[in-house]
């Protein structure tokens, strides 16, 4: 069992920049793949950003554009989201989530333990 606890979002203007933080806590942080996806009110949840156990390989969404870069701490079991120029259409809930598989995913459904959300919020 991983338990994920999301902090950090909040409400900033467009153009602001941002930091989402995740604690995890359970079993060993380094053995999971780490996401971040996002869900805005009426829209599927999106997928924003991966990264290996390790830290050696990032993935990231479409809509990111260079914006955002995720990234983790193992010997704190933290994961991290820097949210750069940030745009009205990036306020969502934002979730960290963990996978056991072995390659990155942006697929959802390969993430076995989700956080609760943190809101982000950016205003025009």
């Amino acid at each position: 069992q991983v338990t994920l606890v999301e902090s950090g979002g909040g409400l900033v203007q467009s153009g602001d920049s941002l930091r989402l933080s995740c604690a995890a806590s359970g079993r060993t942080f380094s053995n999971y793949n780490m996401a971040w996806f996002r869900q805005a009110p009426g829209k599927d949840r999106e997928f924003v950003a991966a990264i290996s156990g390790l830290g050696g390989s990032t993935s990231y969404g479409d809509s990111e554009k260079g914006r955002f870069t995720i990234s983790r701490l193992n010997t704190k079991n933290m994961l991290y989201l820097q949210m750069r120029s940030l745009e009205p259409e990036d306020s969502a809930v934002y979730y960290c989530a963990a996978s056991s598989t072995l390659d990155l995913t942006s697929h959802e459904g390969e993430y076995d333990y989700w956080g609760q959300g943190t809101q982000v919020t950016v205003s025009s």
